[in-house]
């Protein structure tokens, strides 16, 4: 079949995206759902941080490839024997593929699935396949097992959780990475107390999340770190106690361990700079845990004093889409929305269309937005 999608050629272009126009937007050839798979019309796909990195080519992917990994959907055909799903039922896109197989499934962290992470880095489903048709340059490759900026979509059944059909798409989109990073850095990967001092650097969808999740957990204080005013205030509305402008210096850092008697139990850093991070491990407190979130570029390295690993009886943890389990965990973090509890159409801050897109992530790219989402 034939649908609309936004393909990116090259990696690298410059900014303003709305001039170089890193993604076109083409009618593209689409192969059926092959065994264990099944056609998605998309209703909504939400820009996120790791698909500008994409773009950047601090995240570098085979070319060309159409982008997307945050999005949800109407099943519309599956593939020869395709089970757990049916025409008509509506998905939430994981963008880590989960195999139920490897070792890391098997003892519970699909999030570290390993032929998934081998079909991801390679630009195919779960299996090797891939679906969209040949571009005078070769193959064109899926995103993260998801490909969601488009009309329609292949993707393998393990890569969806199936969601009430009330839930407004452009909400549902929001899911599958923002809420599901964020929320499940926090719930889960920490795992924080009731009571426990928070401190989050980043207020981009994922870090908020992380906010939002921290709030309906009980923590005290909730510490917001950002270089940006307006989403400083944001966050104070959607729990943070506090609010601090980072910066040059150790201004931040000072202020953080002031507000903290010494340093936040949890610290999460969610921007995917590894200075950041060492900032965040500096406003940690002795014997507390330092969670990454964020995606530096591979080549970057993190100094820390490797002294206080051992001292001040440090962690630092890594969290991969929130540690998540997200046959578990959507309809868990759906229903804390549902009760009042995650209020995640909070960071819904742009309605966009496909053409819009390369206008959205320069937006992004200046944090002048939350989250932005595709409304198809």
């Amino acid at each position: 079949m034939k649908t609309r999608a936004a393909i990116l050629h090259e990696m690298g272009l410059p900014r303003p995206y709305v001039q170089s126009q890193p993604l076109h937007i083409e009618t593209l050839e689409l192969a059926p759902p092959g065994p264990g798979e099944f056609l998605v019309r998309v209703t909504a796909a939400g820009l996120c941080h790791s698909d500008l990195s994409v773009i950047e080519g601090v995240r570098p992917r085979p070319m060309p490839m159409v982008l997307g990994h945050e999005a949800t959907g109407i099943v519309a055909t599956l593939g020869p024997g395709t089970t757990g799903f049916a025409p008509g039922d509506h998905v939430v896109f994981s963008f880590v593929p989960m195999c139920g197989t490897c070792l890391p499934c098997a003892e519970g962290r699909p999030a570290l699935c390993q032929p998934g992470a081998a079909a991801n880095t390679a630009g195919t489903l779960l299996g090797g396949a891939m679906r969209w048709c040949d571009a005078p340059e070769g193959p064109i490759h899926h995103h993260l097992g998801v490909s969601g900026f488009a009309e329609y979509t292949v993707a393998n059944a393990r890569s969806a959780v199936r969601i009430d059909p009330d839930l407004p798409p452009e909400i549902a989109a929001l899911f599958g990475c923002a809420v599901l990073t964020g929320a499940g850095a926090v719930l889960n990967t920490a795992r924080v107390q009731t009571g426990a001092s928070v401190c989050v650097f980043g207020m981009g969808g994922v870090g908020l999340a992380a906010i939002l999740a921290a709030a309906a957990a009980g923590a005290n204080p909730i510490i917001a770190v950002d270089t940006l005013r307006e989403k400083l205030n944001l966050a104070l509305t959607l729990g943070a106690t506090h609010a601090v402008e980072a910066g040059p210096g150790p201004g931040a850092i000072t202020e953080i361990r002031d507000l903290t008697a010494g340093g936040a139990v949890y610290v999460f850093e969610s921007v995917g700079n590894e200075m950041v991070l060492a900032q965040a491990y500096a406003a940690t407190a002795r014997g507390g845990t330092t969670i990454a979130t964020g995606l530096p570029h591979p080549s970057k390295m993190l100094s820390i004093p490797a002294v206080s690993l051992v001292a001040e009886e440090r962690t630092i943890r890594g969290s991969y889409m929130g540690s998540a389990v997200p046959l578990r965990d959507i309809p868990r973090f759906v229903a804390l929305y549902r009760a009042g509890r995650l209020p995640v159409d909070r960071l819904l801050t742009h309605r966009l269309t496909l053409e819009d897109l390369n206008e959205g992530f320069d937006r992004l790219a200046a944090g002048a937005a939350v989250r932005q989402v595709v409304v198809m």
